[in-house]
């Protein structure tokens, strides 16, 4: 008679599911992965890779960063949302708890999943950026560069379930992480470089939320001039990360909070739909 799985092999078990179920909506990859290196090659092609006049930087060794940042909350923060508030729907999240895999073992398994889809985004922007673009990787960047990555992709998780918690239906999460993120993303140096003219209480506003932070803590360990200022301790900007893991914190209570295994209200009549995935087991 066989052992009962170990958590970790439990947890493998759910990543593994749950990038299976992610590849089946290539939609979903294209957006994912695709969708942000659209951007880079856009922009190089309209801008140039030249030095951004003020920045110091090309134009690839600004947007490289920032877009990369741009796939993992996209990721973790739209890609959690959507897919649980739908799979709430579609009453998989209430299948699942009727089974003996721990419920925390099945969003675990989300989260790591959509991580792993984050790191693998922010990858291949930065191979990219290094291959076609002359992107410059410094390696005594590199530890800072990893807490803030790791420390960005937990906050925008959080963020993501908490959405899917608060969301009253899976056709509300596409408009609640397009509606919050895009406007904040035009603001956070992720598609339009800072510049003097910006309103101090449009600045303001930015250094409020957590993309800001996540964008400008990255985009500094690939920027030259603050790299060859800074010891390798000095390129963790700790006020960028406290505010992420303020944010993290926040969001993960509150979405344990409010989480719902079950469709607000009950499925309602002329909206069923056949569910996509399959309950996994333990």
């Amino acid at each position: 008679m066989s052992g009962r799985p170990t958590t970790m092999a439990l947890l493998r078990q759910q990543v593994r599911y749950q990038n299976r179920i992610f590849w089946r909506t290539p939609v979903a990859a294209f957006f994912t992965l695709v969708f942000p290196l659209l951007f880079l090659v856009v922009f190089t092609l309209v801008f140039g890779n030249e030095e951004i006049e003020g920045l110091g930087v090309t134009t690839a060794q600004f947007y490289a960063p920032s877009l990369a940042v741009f796939g993992a909350v996209s990721a973790t923060y739209t890609n959690l949302a959507i897919s649980t508030a739908i799979s709430r729907d579609l009453g998989v999240l209430k299948r699942v708890r009727g089974t003996p895999l721990p419920p925390w073992i099945y969003v675990a398994g989300r989260i790591g999943s959509s991580s792993y889809l984050a790191a693998l985004s922010a990858l291949l922007m930065l191979t990219v950026g290094v291959v076609f673009y002359s992107l410059t990787v410094f390696g005594e960047a590199i530890p800072a560069l990893t807490v803030t990555f790791l420390v960005g992709v937990g906050c925008f998780s959080a963020l993501g379930m908490l959405v899917a918690a608060l969301a009253p239906s899976g056709d509300a999460a596409p408009a609640i992480t397009n509606a919050t993120l895009l406007p904040l993303a035009f603001i956070s140096d992720v598609f339009i470089p800072p510049g003097s003219n910006t309103p101090a209480w449009l600045t303001f506003v930015a250094d409020v939320f957590p993309l800001k932070h996540f964008v400008v803590a990255f985009q500094d360990a690939f920027n030259p001039t603050v790299v060859a200022a800074s010891s390798w301790l000095e390129l963790f900007r700790w006020d960028s990360l406290a505010v992420m893991a303020i944010w993290g914190v926040v969001a993960m209570l509150l979405a344990i909070r409010f989480f719902r295994w079950e469709p607000k209200g009950g499925e309602r009549p002329g909206r069923r739909r056949k569910a996509k995935e399959t309950v996994p087991t333990a």
